[in-house]
């Protein structure tokens, strides 16, 4: 064995590595071949399912307290006006209508429509926990077993929209429903002003897993659609949260200072601002904000409405909406970034001082309707933003529809600005009964891919390869059909993230989905098992961190799938390499780490990356 490696260490290692005149790129399979998610049967329990590349491992549906009964599923979405069609049609907004400055706060304790008063929304983990946000509270579940998924404490406690965050034994819950009420009664509230409603971040104490108390609850003007919580290297006494409310502001009435109005007349409007609430991490109740920075302004002219003012971008372009507020912003604290959807625009961030971040750049696109969230890449080179076209409630994803509304746009990021690159949309039309659009995911850690696993509501969950930004490519799969035949009802996956090897995916209607990226031609089990040695502690999605692998010869077999999948190691030579990898010791992978060094200085692009992290990472194998 030792004289067959030493043979493989030099000139045949060579021999594999030179690509032969003619070789061709991998490609991906026919585009001629049908979908198999078209045509799915309808179902709440048992509806058809098509997959590739991703298999269902565990579903738990939602426990008691947290659906309606008699809709089990979901109310179904108001029948609109053939007005409200033309209207929404023409304008294609992806946000719910801006109430008037001067709007009081809706009277009635369940909102007029109620279809996601039992909604699930986003997750987080720590440990071997899961936490997945509710609408009307939050439920935890021990995930030590990824297949075997078990309940562990459901939280009551009404309000919207639900979504979690976790830091240590902190857990965080955005509210902005005007039911809310500071006790987490279900009762809602009547009064158009009240001293018993919150809308704002909740703070819970999960110490005890299983009887969360809350001892915070930070009110804020337009209450918490979403948040971000913001670590700081140097004080790792406090973390802040980024509060992003996107309803419109209570009175001054029961919010001291809250405003609505027009910054012509009230430059101190809770509009065009985020809110920052700074948390001592060990006397969190004492939480509160600190700042409202106004990073939509305009340098030049101090205007806090410096951004897009709403509108379309000219005949056949999508309705934009106002930039007077964030949806969500994306942390990446490593480099010193944030990156904000933020309505009307896609918006850059300096974060070096988390209490006032500041705008490097912001970008706008006449085929967005609503910028919606946004994800990195691991190095912070790139950034998904996602467009919310219809509000998550339309079906966005029609055979007719425009593939580049409703769709994730691909940034470069090029000396702290952002440079427009591509478009990618879920390639399989849905049905006019399921609510279809880009929505939350986050990335799945396989070294030299940029790859990234995401929710599209009743579309389903989709694997996207970003690693060629201008080519980004569909790599994975998983839809179930509409959950009724005749009538639109708002569900499907609100979010899905990997987490430690599997991917969790919250299903508004049906519950917690425990899945598994499964080894194709476009993702070998080699790529997979150096994702899965990826583990992390904990996760919040809108908190990234960069992922290192350790060196392993696993790490080192999946660059060279990726190789072979490029055409820049030809496969009739590759199992030549992969046993040289598999077997040397160290002197002998030296050997082949320089062979693989001086080969990669004939390369470009992600194969002359790829190359010299495999001719580095064989140097560290022992």
């Amino acid at each position: 064995m030792t004289r067959l490696v030493r043979f493989l260490a030099a000139p045949a290692v060579v021999a594999a590595l030179a690509v032969p005149a003619g070789a061709q790129t991998a490609t991906t399979p026919s585009t001629t071949t049908p979908d198999p998610r078209v045509g799915l049967k309808a179902g709440i329990r048992d509806p058809g399912v098509a997959a590739r590349g991703i298999a269902l491992l565990a579903n738990l549906p939602k426990p008691d307290g947290f659906f309606d009964p008699k809709y089990p599923a979901g109310e179904p979405n108001p029948q609109m006006t053939a007005a409200e069609k033309k209207e929404e049609d023409g304008d294609a907004s992806g946000a719910k209508p801006t109430p008037p400055a001067d709007a009081k706060p809706a009277t009635p304790a369940r909102p007029p429509w109620g279809g996601l008063n039992f909604a699930n929304s986003d997750l987080a983990f720590s440990g071997n926990h899961l936490f997945v946000g509710n609408f009307s509270g939050f439920n935890i579940y021990d995930i030590s077993d990824p297949t075997k998924p078990a309940l562990l404490t459901s939280v009551v406690c009404p309000g919207g929209q639900g979504d979690v965050s976790v830091h240590g034994s902190l857990l965080f819950m955005s509210v902005e429903q005007t039911r809310g009420r500071l006790d987490c009664g279900v009762a809602g509230v009547e009064d158009p002003v009240s001293k018993d409603r919150f809308r704002g971040v909740r703070i819970f104490d999960i110490t005890d897993i299983r009887t969360p108390k809350q001892v915070a609850a930070v009110q804020t003007c337009r209450g918490s659609h979403t948040h971000t919580l913001v670590t700081d290297p140097k004080d790792p006494a406090h973390i802040y949260v980024y509060g992003s409310g996107t309803s419109s502001a209570r009175s001054a009435e029961e919010l001291a200072g809250c405003s609505g109005k027009d910054p012509k007349e009230d430059p101190q409007t809770a509009l065009f601002s985020i809110d920052v609430i700074k948390v001592p991490v060990a006397r969190p109740q004492e939480a509160k904000i600190v700042a409202r920075p106004r990073i939509f302004a305009d340098e030049k002219t101090g205007n806090i409405a410096g951004l897009w003012a709403g509108g379309d971008h000219g005949p056949g372009t999508q309705k934009t909406s106002v930039t007077n507020q964030c949806h969500d912003i994306t942390v990446f604290p490593a480099v010193g970034l944030a990156a904000g959807a933020c309505s009307g625009n896609g918006i850059l961030l300096d974060i070096a001082d988390p209490a006032n971040p500041k705008r490097l750049d912001s970008v706008g696109d006449k085929n967005f309707a609503y910028w919606h969230s946004a994800t990195f890449n691991n190095d912070g080179t790139k950034v998904v933003f996602t467009d919310e076209w219809g509000g998550g409630m339309r079906p966005r994803c029609l055979a007719t529809d425009q593939p580049t509304w409703g769709a994730n746009a691909i940034f470069d990021i090029v000396d702290r600005t952002l440079q427009f690159k591509s478009y990618f949309k879920l390639p399989a039309p849905q049905t006019a009964t399921e609510n279809c659009v880009a929505h939350n995911g986050s990335l799945v850690p396989v070294p030299g891919r940029d790859l990234m696993v995401q929710a599209w509501y009743q579309g389903g969950i989709s694997v996207m390869d970003f690693t060629d930004s201008a080519n980004p490519k569909e790599v994975a799969f998983f839809d179930r059909g509409p959950l009724d035949a005749e009538k639109l009802i708002t569900g499907g996956y609100w979010s899905a993230y990997w987490y430690n090897g599997h991917v969790f995916g919250s299903e508004m209607s049906r519950g917690l989905d425990v899945l598994a990226l499964t080894p194709s031609d476009l993702l070998t089990q080699n790529e997979l098992n150096a994702a899965k040695a990826v583990t992390a502690t904990a996760f919040n999605v809108q908190h990234q961190d960069p992922v290192t692998f350790a060196p392993s010869r696993a790490v080192a077999l999946a660059y060279v799938d990726q190789l072979v999948r490029s055409g820049a190691v030809p496969a009739d030579r590759s199992e030549l390499l992969k046993g040289a990898i598999g077997a040397g010791d160290a002197a002998q992978l030296s050997m082949i780490a320089t062979r693989i060094g001086e080969r990669a200085a004939s390369l470009a692009g992600p194969d002359a990356a790829r190359m010299k992290a495999l001719s580095q990472l064989l140097t560290s194998i022992r």
